[in-house]
């Protein structure tokens, strides 16, 4: 094997490896019960996330100098049978690599920043498992080069994120945002699940190089007929709307801010909420066979991204503001997929992303500054001249557009009326028939399975 196939099998393992050791250590310590001190936990981020920084600029440079921005790395066959193969697979291109280097950037200034954020809370071991967690799904999707291996990346996402939702446990707020957050991702998740369903029974394996072609990404040409990239198409358009909180998905976003403000600025500000785009992105071949596909893709943006704008500029609570800012953008990179500025829909995600960072991190003292500016210059500053400019909007449309912005568009509504309450009842019909089930083979007619009644709850309660 040459010396450049070395470097790239060391460094590529790296990338992946160092985030999935980093969950295993700090996974394995919470189950013995064995607390880490405060600066060994840090120190162990630290070493992981810079080592996946590090070996992701290694690879880059690489790359740069072979001249070449497509390797696959093949670890193991999961599954090989007449007309199925599952695979493990890593694939490093132009796009892969780009994000996972943006994912740990970001990862260690997050971690840097939460060390001293989260000092002394009494969650701080449980943070950084979750935090573990997010990491290693996060860069399993970036390098992902199966559908099979996305997923399961994809899934860590969703999980962690999730969990960091309802970080504040003690509070019954955070734990129904948390879940209806759960609730959205489950959705989105099963299209998804589905997708990939589909796709092996058409082509009969997920691999992304067969089916985009060999080709540096994103010259690929996807291997389906137009019927079948639209089946395939719209199943994962509703995964990235889902996990990007694109319309009509979009109540469950400022619910979000709930969670500790390192999980905000790293979930919803920055990476996980670009996960929908970058699904797009890297299935861009499919939207190419279709043009609806792609129509409905823009469409999609640019309604989110008006959607966003509206509601935004009528929030009062600035992590609130800042997610709807962030959408409206993470729906003009969509939009720009659509369209086919793949490049473009890149640079501006990686931009935004180290943007929405900044701002997320700079809230908890911008309150604190503004209080001080008030202080120093008085709270009563001169109204502006009256009639120097006048909208000319019908006032009944001003009137229309903020209410729409204030109610956010009626989506967190929407969202509890038709997906997280007929969510939440299919699981307690599923838990009563577990429960019947489990008490005709114990033979225990008039008892639970646990042998105490459990505790109702109300669906009010949850949602």
């Amino acid at each position: 094997m040459p010396g450049s196939e070395w470097a790239v099998y060391f460094l590529g393992l790296s990338i992946a490896g160092a985030p999935v050791a980093l969950l295993c250590v700090l996974g394995f310590c919470s189950l013995i019960d064995w607390r880490l001190s405060e600066r060994a936990t840090n120190c162990l981020v630290i070493l992981a996330v810079l080592t996946g920084l590090l070996s992701s600029v290694g690879l880059m440079a690489v790359f740069v100098h072979d001249g070449t921005w497509h390797h696959t790395l093949t670890l193991e066959d999961w599954l090989r049978i007449d007309g199925y193969h599952f695979a493990v697979e890593l694939l490093f291109d132009a796009l892969s690599l780009p994000f996972v280097l943006l994912a740990f950037l970001l990862c260690a200034v997050i971690g840097a920043f939460a060390s001293r954020y989260l000092h002394r809370e009494p969650g701080y071991n449980r943070f950084f498992v979750l935090y573990a967690f997010f990491v290693a799904g996060m860069s399993l999707t970036a390098l992902a080069g199966t559908i099979e291996v996305l997923f399961a990346g994809w899934e860590l996402v969703g999980l962690s994120s999730a969990f960091l939702v309802a970080f504040f446990h003690e509070r019954s707020m955070p734990v129904r945002n948390g879940l209806r957050v759960w609730a959205v991702y489950r959705f989105s998740d099963a299209a998804f699940l589905l997708a990939a369903v589909v796709l092996h029974h058409v082509t009969g394996q997920g691999d992304f190089n067969i089916l985009f072609g060999s080709g540096p990404w994103p010259a690929g040409h996807a291997a389906l007929s137009q019927s079948q990239a639209l089946s395939v198409g719209l199943l994962l358009i509703v995964a990235a709307a889902g996990k990007s909180a694109l319309v009509p998905f979009s109540g469950w976003l400022p619910r979000a801010m709930e969670g500790p403000t390192p999980s905000s600025a790293v979930f919803y500000g920055a990476i996980s909420v670009h996960l929908g785009a970058f699904l797009l992105l890297r299935v861009s071949p499919i939207l190419d066979v279709s043009a609806l596909l792609r129509g409905i893709v823009v469409t999609l943006g640019l309604v989110t991204a008006g959607y966003a704008t509206l509601a935004g500029r009528v929030q009062t609570d600035i992590k609130a503001a800042l997610s709807f800012a962030s959408l409206t953008q993470v729906g003009l990179v969509v939009a720009e997929v659509g369209l086919g500025f793949r490049y473009l829909a890149l640079a501006h995600l990686t931009g935004h992303a180290c943007l929405r960072t900044l701002q997320f991190l700079r809230a908890p003292t911008l309150l604190h500054d503004y209080h001080t500016l008030e202080n120093a210059i008085g709270r009563h500053l001169p109204a502006a001249l009256p009639g120097l400019w006048r909208s000319p909007i019908p006032t009944s449309v001003r009137v229309w557009c903020y209410r729409f912005g204030l109610e956010r568009g009626y989506l967190d509504a929407w969202l509890t009326d038709f997906l997280v309450r007929p969510f939440l009842r299919l699981f307690e019909g599923c838990d009563a028939v577990e429960r019947r089930w489990t008490r005709f083979l114990s033979g225990h007619c008039g008892s639970v399975s646990d042998g105490q009644k459990a505790p109702s709850v109300s669906l009010d309660e949850l949602t």
